[in-house]
């Protein structure tokens, strides 16, 4: 929980504004790594806080603490990220659908195969190089290659994703997603036939065992995680289904994993999916079938409520409607 901010002119020397962040340590992060906590607080990407915690930017009930101290339900992390610095990363005139705009918030219907920030292997074409060059200023709390990163879509899962352009209205925004409180339904296309017409899959997330590029429900020290999930419409000639889906929490690829746990993988994953043949005449998809349809949020200055809905992509929309024609 995000309890107050404050300035600090003092700050060093790396991304950010200077602006002490004051949270509250909750049921959620208590035992956890002190590094740990703080990216999961929004604060910032681990790597980024434990830069912070050796610095001495951050303090535990007033003390500054190592980065492997343990946090304690009630305990009080105040955070000043540095001051802010020149972006490193390019400014690039890439096309975005953009839904809403204001001075506080951008919120847009991210296009499959777009990364969300540079990382190895990707330092340009990504969200954030686009959004460099679309606004006039993002917030700085993710640091220079993640300016307004709120929350993230994988690479291939397109749909309504929120950008912050300001710290304040980072912290807002990322304690909503912290507190569960926002609104998300996304609809998938999966490659199985659904014994009963909904469920809930709750079982605990963390790295696969032996590919940590992946993540996996067999691990000792997941992080709980919950999807449910409805049918909205059946194709069995080709043995697949059209899934709403309604994650309560937020863990790395969290609905692949899931439904390939309980045996309904999303049609075009090239990770999670099921190995099985696709019919020569299908129409081409180079990615998941998963598609994020609504966002819904409490603003992070006026407090109204936002909600932003877009219809399946055309790649999607014609999976679905070949799967249709086939069941006639």
């Amino acid at each position: 929980m995000v309890v107050s901010s404050g300035s600090d002119e003092s700050a060093g020397e790396e991304a950010g504004d200077g602006q002490t962040l004051v949270y509250e340590v909750s049921q959620d992060e208590e035992g956890e790594r002190l590094d740990v906590a703080l990216s999961r607080l929004g604060a910032a990407s681990r790597s980024q806080a434990q830069r912070w915690i050796d610095a001495g930017r951050v303090l535990v009930d007033g003390a500054t603490a190592r980065r492997s101290s343990k946090v304690s339900l009630g305990m009080i992390l105040e955070a000043t990220p540095p001051p802010r610095r020149a972006s490193e990363v390019l400014a690039e005139d890439l096309p975005l659908s953009v839904l809403h705009e204001d001075a506080d918030l951008l919120v847009l219907d991210k296009a499959a195969g777009m990364v969300v920030h540079p990382a190895p292997g990707h330092p340009t074409g990504t969200l954030v190089n686009a959004l460099l060059h679309h606004c006039q200023g993002l917030a700085t709390i993710g640091g220079v290659e993640r300016p307004g990163i709120v929350h993230r879509l994988d690479r291939g899962t397109s749909g309504v994703m929120v950008v912050a352009k300001n710290d304040a209205a980072h912290a807002a925004l990322a304690e909503q997603f912290h507190d569960h409180s926002v609104e998300r339904l996304y609809r998938a296309i999966v490659r199985a036939t659904p014994g009963q017409e909904e469920g809930r899959l709750d079982r605990p997330i963390g790295r696969h065992p032996r590919d940590r590029q992946r993540m996996s429900v067999r691990t000792r020290s997941g992080r709980s995680a919950v999807t449910n999930w409805r049918v909205e419409a059946r194709f069995p000639r080709s043995g697949a289904a059209l899934l709403e889906i309604r994650p309560e929490t937020g863990r790395t690829h969290q609905i692949r994993v899931h439904l390939a746990a309980a045996g309904l993988p999303i049609w075009g994953d090239p990770v999670y999916g099921k190995a099985k043949s696709i019919r020569a005449d299908a129409p081409l998809l180079e990615r998941p079938a998963l598609h994020a349809v609504v966002l819904g949020f409490r603003h992070p200055t006026r407090g109204e409520v936002l909600r932003f809905e877009t219809p399946l992509p055309a790649d999607l929309e014609a999976l679905v409607g070949w799967l249709g024609e086939r069941e006639q």
